[in-house]
This record gives C-alpha cells, structure tokens and sequence, in this order.
C-alpha cells in the first residue's frame, strides 16, 4: 500500500511539474477576435473622448449593417426630442494629425476628416457640414474640427456625425470615455470633452 501510494505522489508530481513549466495558450492573442477588437493592450489605445461640447449628451448607433462595421453614427436632440446636431461644433477626440481632410466623391463619407492619434490610431470623422482644418495640422483633444452634416456624394442623409476609431488600418470597436460601443449598441452619452 505504501509502495503504491508513494509511486502515486511520485507520479503526481511529475504531472504537476510539466504542467506548470509548459507555457499556456492565451486565446485570441495576436490576430483579431470576433468583435473587432484587436490584439493591442488597452494602455496602447489612447483616452478617447466624445467628439462634442462638455456636458452634450448624444445618441450614438452603431447598428447592423453599418459599414463599415463598429463605426457610430451620432445624433443630438433638442428637449422635444427633435434632432438639432445639424451644424453643431465637432471637436478632436485626441491630440494628433490631421492625415485627410477632404470631400469624397468615391465613397459615402462626404466632408471627412482623419486625425493620426501614433501607434497605429486614427480617428475618422465623416458627413461634415464644414472642416474647420487641414492635412499636416497638429491638433489637441478638443480643438474645433468641423461642423456636423450630411455631406455624402452617394446617399441623402439626414444630419449625423459619423465617427470611427481605426487602428493599424482596420475599423475597430470604438472605446469612448472608457464605453465600449460593441456591435449593434444604440445609448445616449454625455461628453466630457473640453470639461
């Protein structure tokens, strides 16, 4: 019974031991996962903030069929309940470059803007009214960028800012103001931009 036992533990240790020196596999780790996250840390990705006026609260949609995909589209009511973003003043989620700011006549994005926020981060701003900046400027988080539209060379839309956060070229769930908006989200947030 002793030899047993003992042969037992023996085993068991053995076990134990190549258990703990063999490396574990972590799931999802280096290639996208099924949300449009990717492999990158949270401390990589920059504080973004909410592309409007401190104390605003919007509606973002980020719906089915969205394209492309985990993009947001904003809207602001007035008290009725009627929207009223038309013209309102979008501001920087984060200090960057701005990389592109121009009308596109190949997509639906009309007046766009795209700021390079480093390590691979962007952020793309799109059916704007008016674009108060150019390629090659330096903006802070908070500086006035455009005005809110419904620019499009393709669709009749009505007034909307769409909002997108790009890393390493891909459209990826958007974190704002520590929310994520995952697939299909549709809530109101408030703004602490330029608080």
């Amino acid at each position: 019974m002793r030899r047993h036992l003992r042969r037992s533990l023996t085993t068991a240790g053995v076990v134990a031991a190549i258990a703990v020196a063999t490396p574990v596999a972590v799931a999802g780790q280096g290639s996208p996962s099924d949300n449009g996250e990717d492999s990158v840390s949270a401390a990589a990705r920059p504080a973004f903030r909410m592309p409007f006026e401190c104390g605003q609260k919007w509606l973002g949609s980020n719906w089915k069929g969205h394209s492309p995909a985990h993009s947001i589209d904003w809207n602001h009511y007035d008290a009725a309940g009627n929207p009223d973003d038309l013209g309102r003043r979008v501001f920087a989620s984060a200090k960057g470059e701005v990389l592109a700011s121009y009308y596109s006549t190949d997509t639906g994005y009309g007046n766009t803007i795209v700021i390079g926020h480093g390590n691979g981060w962007q952020t793309r701003y799109a059916h704007l009214k008016t674009r108060a900046v150019q390629k090659g400027a330096q903006v802070t988080r908070g500086q006035l960028i455009g005005k809110v539209g419904k620019s499009s060379a393709k669709y009749e839309l009505s007034p909307h800012l769409h909002y997108e956060q790009i890393h390493n070229g891909s459209t990826v769930v958007s974190v704002v103001q520590g929310v994520t908006w995952k697939d299909y989200t549709k809530q109101y947030q408030t703004s602490n931009n330029r608080c």
